[in-house]
Formats: structure tokens, sequence, C-alpha cells
């Protein structure tokens, strides 16, 4: 495939060296600052840009008619928007918070544990999670993830940053050099404690992730997520 990387940051780099291992050809690399560029002979685009520069992008992509797959997150008050935008020109979208094939089985293991949980009275329910200094959005998007998915299956209502009550999960947010991600959920009692947690090692997991997810949408049309790549 001819992939088109739309930022090409820390993320963008380790993609493009996954990528090529696989077979692919980089053959656009948009940097932050770049504010014009030609996607139109990209067989798909890959998005780890910036909040402010994701729905821009995206939306280049559509009007060009090339699927797009984003990691990019803190823009997402925007994702109905660009759901319908792909649904009118027919176009092929992937957003996923987390591309790691690993973290993606941690949602349905955390969505698992929620709905066991949920029954037992005497719990409290938090999350932490754990990023590099240089991400710029928080709670991580894996983070919020992780809680939408509690949300679903249990009586919270809600999520904040660094506060909680009964239904209300605190997510604590640190922000640690060279960290890649680490994320840790916690049913808390006076009797014990049940904790899940996925640690990543390095972006690699992240960017194989992304190549994968871009590969399998190949000649598809529609808004999918990572669940319709793992087939879970």
């Amino acid at each position: 495939m001819k992939i088109a990387l739309l930022g090409y940051g820390k993320m963008g780099k380790t993609i493009e060296k996954i990528a090529i291992e696989r077979g692919h050809t980089i053959i656009l690399k948009v940097d932050k600052d770049d504010a014009t560029y030609d996607v139109s002979s990209a067989d798909v685009a890959i998005d780890f840009s910036i909040p402010s520069a994701a729905v821009n992008n995206i939306t280049n992509c559509f009007n060009a008619g090339i699927p797009v797959i984003s990691g990019t997150t803190g823009w997402l008050e925007y994702y109905d928007m660009i759901v319908d935008l792909c649904k009118e020109k027919k176009g092929s979208f992937i957003y996923a918070s987390n591309y790691s094939l690993g973290v993606n089985l941690f949602f349905e293991l955390n969505k698992k544990l929620a709905i066991m949980m949920n029954p037992l009275e005497g719990y409290e329910t938090s999350m932490e999670e754990i990023h590099h200094t240089e991400k710029l959005d928080a709670p991580s998007g894996t983070a919020i993830t992780l809680a939408e998915g509690i949300i679903e299956n249990t009586s919270k209502k809600t999520w904040k940053l660094d506060q909680g009550d009964e239904h209300t999960i605190p997510i604590i947010a640190k922000r640690i050099e060279n960290v890649p991600g680490t994320h840790t959920v916690t049913y808390s009692s006076e009797v014990d404690d049940i904790e899940i947690k996925h640690t990543a090692h390095n972006r690699n997991g992240f960017a194989l992730g992304a190549v994968v997810a871009a590969e399998w949408l190949s000649n598809k049309i529609g808004v999918f997520s990572m669940k319709d790549v793992l087939g879970l």
C-alpha cells in the first residue's frame, strides 16, 4: 500500500518503520506545520497528528476519497460530524483511542470485569493513566475509552479528572518522562483490591495496530472500529 502519514512525530516515525517492514511505501509525510498537502495518490492515510489538525486532516482525506486511520485524541467533540462526512462521501474510517492489539483486548477485559463487579457492593472504582510528558491531552483517550466501557456496564454515570463519587469514576493522569502508556483500573473495598493493568513497553504495539488496521480497511466502505479489525 501507499501510505500517507499525517503527523510525523515519534509515533509517525514508528509507524513508518513498521509499515516499511511490512512491505508498504510511505508516499507523504505531513508535519504539524504543513498547511497544504496533496494526499490524493495514497491508498490510505494514517493520522497521528495533534488535536487542532486532526479534523482538517481527516476532512481532506474524505474529500480526496482516501481511507483514514485516525489515532489522534483530543478532538472527539467533532466525531459525529466526521462520521456524517464519511458517510456522505462514502468514505472509509477507523478511529481508535489506542491501536495496540493488546490494549484492544484490554478494553474487552475491562467491560467483562465491569459486568462482574456491578452487582457487588462495597467496591469503589478508580483509574490511573501514566504517559510521557509530551502527551498533550489528559486524561488519555485510552483512559476515556476504559471509563466508557465501565459506564456502559455499571451504575456509574460519568468520569472526572482527579475526582469521583458514587456515580463518577475518578481518573488520575500522570505525566512522567519516557513512559509510552500505562493504564490501571482498580476496584477497591475494605477487604481487597482487584486491578487490571496494561503496560506498554514502547510505541511499536501502537504502530503495528495502526498498520494492521490500515491493511484491514483496504477496499471497505464505512465507519469501523478495532473490534471489527480484530473480530471481537
